[in-house]
């Protein structure tokens, strides 16, 4: 099968290449946003060609050169990417294989007799004896440099030939464990401090140098000018020493300078008037943030039926249970702030735009900004130049064009925007907020029945590049704006938005997810990492818990008598494998789940969730022991993740506990403050997240998967940690908290709930 990043860009060319030093070029789509993708790309095609990792460079991506694969999002990287690259290397290695057995083929050489090794492609050994006096020893070796030709640079892959010969070739061991001897080339110079971040790159300017600049909006999508404060302030910048040019549009006024310092001490005095009801009259609705599920049904609605077999039920008796769940709207807090820089050059009739960003999808970000800026896509290049990680459409695509927009008053200086620390909280879309109700029926001795997951939530995607307007919150905020395009959800074909991991894996003969997307947007919501799946799987696994914990079955029992039949058998075994690493009795041995010895504190807890992410990606399994006394405090996180064939292993394991790490934090700090004038939360301390000091020790394992397709790991250990933390809670001091965050705060309003206290008891309904 032909991967998906192939079909429009199927030329050796345009994944492949050589420098004059002779070292090999990987061209990829795929960004690197911190995760380490470059590597495990640079090891996919080290593999196919048997080429030393250390001697492959992962080209930066840009718009210039590199393969359009949209945007880096979804833990797709190595299904998608990765696939195209070993495509291509396995098309370049069997062609010259092939040109290397024409060469020999006058001494009877087939193409099953060269091997591949090391870069080099050798004939069979015993010719350099038996032709020792007719043949030197060196002719009967070729590099890719010598057997490559252009004709072969031009050539349409064939993954079907690749895939065919693949056979012939001994493979390279897999990578089932960390490998010390094939490190990440940046992580040295990242931890001594030496790496160049976008935030550190200097541009040197055409004729002069680069200045800075920065926009300041105000703190909703939309708002009404105060005339006489924007005049008064306007005037005082002007007349400030190092102020090049000051410039409004809209409801925005940016302002360049010739030094970052400047910038600082005027961001202060801005941002501090804006809180103050200063510059900008901004008036949102606000929803409840303790009655959030009433404002999202209570919005328009488009409302889809995701999943329905229903079919009729088996048995004559059934009880019932039926439980809602929450969680507030979530900020990305990006620790690393927002950067970019543009430069416009070329002739007013034919100008050219230039960006340096950090953006997820660079051909998305390269087309809106070009109809923002109404120039042809052909005369915007963006270029890929790493941040300080993300996880999701934050502000990166939205200070690009800032930088653009300063950088026009400007023609030929480069102009560097970076955003402030509530520039960054306040402004960067959030993640929504989202209710999920379950309703399911079991029979008396448990067995599902039935199963409705109903979710309300707005949708999970704004990014640039997929409308007819531009998708950028300054464009949205000139004088002459687009329109404000309204969240949607990712086709489920990709695994959907809100209703992504909503239709459960456990056997059930009668299944309906029913989707309700919210339209109304009073703030910005985009995507997160792994979209509605966290708190899908928050539901779907503490009723099962609670199922479970109703019935006197042990959690881990229960789930596994509901994964049955072969199409289960990778779910079942990360289950069983993450219970024998946390201790966790096994089916068929004796007792529930694991009670607190002696030394164990009280409010100690175990609890257990699993998924497969979007139904179709990565399967994870997870247990948490934590303790619930002043607030919940984590001990330990086991998981244990079947990603296929597994690259790079060490990379695996980094994006599995970044994941359930960051899980954690949604699950027991985060929510987003909102007020009508915008977003609150607008510094570390109105927004918390786990701390250094909060996080348990994790221990990871990844399951054999070397005749499985790769999966991506990013974001398949999210839902699983938020629900497990939550069957923790409840089995420390039998609470069942269905509102994310676990704060000490909503764990007190949980206790004054009589439903949260209230087993599911099997003799009722």
């Amino acid at each position: 099968m032909t991967p998906e990043s192939l079909k429009a860009q199927p030329l050796l060319r345009h994944w492949l290449g050589f420098t004059p030093e002779g070292r090999v070029q990987a061209f990829s789509g795929k960004v690197d946003l911190g995760q380490g993708i470059s590597h495990a790309l640079r090891l996919i095609v080290a593999e196919e060609l048997r080429w030393p990792a250390e001697q492959i460079d992962m080209v930066p991506a840009s718009t210039l050169f590199s393969p359009d694969e949209a945007v880096t999002s979804g833990s797709l990287s190595v299904q998608h990417s990765g696939s195209a690259l070993r495509c291509a290397a396995a098309h370049w290695r069997e062609a010259c294989r092939q040109a290397m057995a024409e060469r020999l083929a006058g001494l009877g050489v087939t193409l099953q007799d060269v091997r591949c090794e090391g870069g080099q492609f050798h004939a069979p050994a015993h010719l350099a004896n038996d032709l020792a006096n007719d043949l030197s020893h060196a002719a009967l070796q070729a590099s890719y440099a010598t057997l490559s030709h252009a004709a072969m640079w031009d050539s349409v892959i064939e993954p079907a030939h690749a895939q065919a010969t693949h056979a012939a070739l001994d493979r390279h061991p897999r990578a089932a464990e960390p490998n010390p001897t094939v490190l990440r080339p940046d992580v040295a110079a990242k931890v001594f401090g030496e790496f160049e971040y976008i935030h550190d790159r200097v541009m040197p300017g055409v004729s002069h140098p680069m200045c800075h600049g920065m926009v300041f909006r105000p703190g909703t999508l939309s708002a009404e000018v105060i005339e006489h404060d924007m005049q008064a302030l306007t005037t005082r910048l002007m007349a400030m020493s190092g102020v090049l040019q000051v410039v409004r549009d809209g409801v925005l006024l940016g302002v360049l300078t010739e030094t970052e310092r400047v910038l600082g001490e005027m961001a202060q005095h801005i941002e501090a008037g804006a809180e103050q009801g200063q510059f900008w009259r901004c008036a949102v609705q606000v929803p409840d943030p303790l009655d959030l599920p009433h404002w999202l049904k209570k919005q328009p609605l488009d409302t889809t039926v995701v999943a329905d077999t229903s079919a009729p039920t088996q048995g004559t008796v059934q009880q019932h249970i039926s439980a809602e769940f929450q969680r507030p709207f979530v900020q990305h807090a990006s620790i690393g702030l927002c950067c970019a820089l543009a430069q416009w050059t070329g002739h007013p009739s034919a100008p050219h735009l230039e960006v340096w960003s950090h953006s997820q999808g660079i051909y998305n970000l390269r087309r809106d900004l070009a109809l923002a800026f109404d120039v042809p896509a052909t005369q915007v290049q963006v270029s890929h130049v790493e941040g300080a990680g993300c996880y999701g459409h934050n502000g990166a695509d939205d200070v690009a064009w800032d930088a653009a927009w300063l950088a026009r008053q400007v023609p030929g200086r480069p102009v560097r925007v970076q955003w402030t620390r509530q520039a960054e909280l306040g402004h960067a879309p959030l993640a929504p907020a989202m209710a999920v109700r379950i309703d399911a029926a079991v029979t008396p001795e448990g067995q599902l029945l039935e199963w409705t997951q109903t979710v309300w939530g707005q949708g999970h995607g704004t990014r640039p590049g997929r409308g007819q307007t531009p998708a950028l919150l300054g464009a949205w905020q000139t004088a002459h704006p687009a329109p404000i395009t309204l969240a949607v959800n990712a086709a489920m074909a990709v695994g959907g938005g809100s209703e992504r991991n909503a239709q459960t894996p456990y056997n059930v003969p009668s299944l309906k997810v029913i989707n309700h997307r919210v339209l109304n947007m009073p703030f910005r919501v985009s995507a997160m990492r792994a979209l509605g799946a966290p708190v899908n799987v928050l539901a779907a696994e503490s009723v099962m818990d609670e199922l479970a914990h109703g019935l006197s079955q042990d959690p881990l029992t229960y789930r596994l008598a509901h994964l049955q039949g072969e199409q289960h058998a990778r779910a079942r075994a990360v289950l069983q494998q993450v219970a024998d690493m946390a201790g966790w009795p096994l089916p068929g041995s004796s007792g529930l789940s694991p009670q607190p010895s002696p030394d164990r504190p009280e409010g100690w807890g175990r609890g257990l969730a699993y998924a497969r992410y979007k139904n179709t990606g990565a399967f994870c399994a997870v247990v948490v022991e934590l303790v619930v006394a002043d607030k919940v405090k984590l001990h330990q996180l086991w998981m244990a993740a079947d990603v296929g064939h597994v690259v790079d292993a060490d990379g695996t394991i980094n994006q599995l506990e970044g994941g359930a790490l960051q899980a954690a934090s949604w699950a027991l700090c985060e929510a987003a403050q909102l007020s009508p004038q915008g977003i609150t939360s607008n510094d570390w301390a109105n927004y918390p997240i786990l701390k250094f000091s909060d996080m348990p020790k994790v221990s990871v394992h990844l399951m054999p998967g070397a005749d499985h397709a790769s999966l991506g790991a990013g974001e398949c250990s999210a839902g699983p940690t938020c629900a497990a933390i939550a069957n923790a809670i409840f089995d420390a001091i039998g609470l069942r908290v269905r509102n994310m965050p676990f704060t000490p705060e909503n764990l007190m309003r949980a206790i004054d709930s009589d439903e949260a206290r209230a087993p599911f008891n099997p003799s009722f309904n």
